[in-house]
């Protein structure tokens, strides 16, 4: 087995390939003691899939819901209305509890609310939660905007959670911002990336 890069493929067997080139990194953000990260800017016609990359999203306040909201202004406003549905796998480090199952009182039916992406997440100096969220044609005025994302973190209870949020915002409107914050004090630390994702 070869493996090779040209730039647009990581591998080459002769018998199949992965490639490469449909990620384009638009703008990166690092926290540090911030109220919310915003992304008011790069969200638009230009890619019809939108991604989300949070790494190592550290609260300053201990047991901490990480959330977010959408906006059809630029970000003068995040409050679009979205029906969504939530379901998590979760496991203590003592082996002591684990759970699969769907999370009600985290869904959406016609709210205006933040969305939960991840429950509870520790503010330990090792404790912290990582993810992905997908945003797909947010600039059409013809559908809803979809989305989909997968965190896991460490809770603060010596758990981990793997956590799972789909729905969509209920708006023909174009979706040009997205903000990203704890329900309760600041994001300490963390680095969330926006990439667009080509359609070929």
């Amino acid at each position: 087995m070869a493996f090779i890069s040209n730039g647009t493929t990581i591998l080459d067997n002769g018998a199949f390939s992965v490639g490469l080139g449909g990620l384009v990194l638009l703008s990166e953000q690092t926290a540090s003691a911030s109220a919310s990260i915003e992304f008011t800017s790069g969200i638009d016609s230009t890619y019809p899939i939108y991604k989300f990359e949070f790494i190592n999203c550290h609260p300053a306040t201990d047991n901490t819901d990480f959330a977010f909201n959408m906006s059809t202004d630029g970000g003068s406003n995040y409050n679009v209305t979205k029906t969504t549905t939530a379901f998590e796998a979760n496991h203590s480090e003592d082996n002591s509890t684990a759970f699969l199952g769907y999370v009600a009182t985290r869904d959406l039916a016609q709210s205006t609310a933040v969305q939960d992406l991840i429950l509870d997440v520790g503010n330990g100096v090792d404790e912290s939660c990582s993810g992905t969220l997908h945003l797909f044609n947010p600039s059409s005025s013809t559908f809803v905007k979809h989305f989909i994302s997968v965190f896991n973190g460490y809770q603060s209870i010596n758990l981990s959670q793997n956590f799972y949020v789909a729905g969509y915002g209920n708006t023909t409107s174009p979706i040009n911002a997205i903000q990203f914050k704890f329900d309760s004090g600041n994001i300490d630390s963390g680095t969330i990336k926006l990439y667009g994702i080509k359609d070929s």
